[in-house]
Order: structure tokens, then sequence, then C-alpha cells
């Protein structure tokens, strides 16, 4: 029979899932295959714009390499920002403040894996504290570092709410993104003015509806004086 220190262990290996593979990714990227070198990756761009049916050595392309290149180096820099650190530092004098704390309308700029579209979009992100609050814009800076990577929506939104709790265990967390995605309304079906909505919810925001009620009309209430009862 296991004795109850051998079930904790378990459970914090379970709980600690998400975060232990974020830093094992970090590692992968660190450790992996070697990167390809600037002159490869505008080679490569150069190659796309012949296959394209233009040619890379007219005057207005001829820059477009580097561009693109530097484009890249800022669209995908979440791969090299690790989203747990942003989290560890905390502040625990909060007076007991244990109600809702929501930051609405985070810009969404991110790019899909399937295309490599853009995806555009807001994202919502509320959390119950336990003991401790972190930096509002700490948040922000996690949703940026999953975003800047290829995503699709529906992982992105849990990567975002699996870190928060995993880091600052509270006692809920939700994630809701809204986003437009390009490769639907610019290609394919040709479909624009469609908004996709995930969201993640954890902890009370998914066991107790009352809470989740109140978080959802937190992120509708536009414009509005909120009243005390």
């Amino acid at each position: 029979m296991r004795d109850n220190g051998s079930a904790a262990r378990d459970l914090r290996s379970r709980d600690d899932k998400p975060v232990r593979a974020e830093r094992d990714a970090r590692l992968l990227r660190a450790d992996g295959d070697e990167k390809p070198s600037r002159a490869e990756a505008e080679a490569a761009v150069r190659t796309l714009l012949r296959w394209a049916g233009d040619d890379p050595d007219r005057e207005g392309l001829l820059d477009t390499p580097s561009r693109v290149t530097r484009g890249y180096e800022e669209w995908f820099s979440g791969y090299a920002t690790d989203p747990v650190s942003m989290l560890e530092r905390t502040f625990e004098e909060t007076d007991g403040y244990d109600e809702i704390v929501l930051l609405r309308d985070i810009r969404l700029e991110s790019t899909c894996e399937h295309h490599m579209a853009p995806i555009l979009g807001r994202v919502h992100v509320g959390y119950l504290p336990h003991r401790r609050v972190v930096g509002i814009s700490k948040l922000a800076r996690v949703v940026e570092a999953y975003a800047r990577r290829l995503q699709i929506q529906e992982k992105l939104t849990a990567q975002i709410a699996n870190t928060i709790q995993d880091v600052l265990r509270p006692r809920g967390v939700a994630v809701v993104i809204e986003a437009a995605h390009q490769c639907m309304t610019t290609r394919g079906v040709h479909k624009p003015g469609v908004t996709m909505v995930t969201s993640r919810m954890l902890g009370a925001f998914r066991d107790n509806p009352a809470t989740r009620r109140e978080l959802l009309a937190m992120i509708n209430n536009r414009g509005t004086t909120i009243h005390s009862e």
C-alpha cells in the first residue's frame, strides 16, 4: 500500500506537467537542430517569391527577404520567451482580496500553424487569487509569449490558462479568446466577419456556475458603471 507522501508527490507531478512541458520545450529548442542562418532564411524567401511568379531581383523586392526575416523575428519571438518565468514574481499584500481579477480586451496577434495566416482578436484573462496576485502586465505578457508562436486557437487558450493555474495556484482561472482567422476570411471559404470564440475554465470558474456567470458578465460589460449590491 502506498503512503500519503507518495500520493502527494504523484499529485504534484500531475499538477506540474504543463510547467515542466514548457521548460522541456525550451530546452529542446535550445539543444535541437541548429537554427538556419539569416542568409538561409532570406534565400528561402527569395525562392517563395520566384514560386509566386515574381522576380526577387526587381527593385521593389530587393529588400523583401530581409524585411520578411525581421518580421519573423517579431512575429515568432514567443519561441524565445519563457511564460512561466513571467509569473514567478507575485505580491502577497492584498488585504485579503479574493474576488475576480479580470484583464479584458488584450490585443491578440498570432499566426495559424496550418496556413501561416494571421489570427487577430482579443483575449480576456481572469483569475481568483489565493493569497497572492501578479502584476497585470505579466498576464498580458503570458498571452503574448504564447501568441507569438505558430498556433491554433484552442491550444493557445489552454496554454495561457494552464500556465497561470500551475504557477499562481489561484482558486480558478478563466481565459476567453475571440478572434478572426485570416486563413478563413482571405482564402478557402472566404467568409469575412466570422469570429471564433474559445474558453478554458479551471477551478471555481468550471465548478461554480454563479462564478462563471459573474466573470462572463464582467467581460460583456461595456461602458457601464459597476454598482455594488
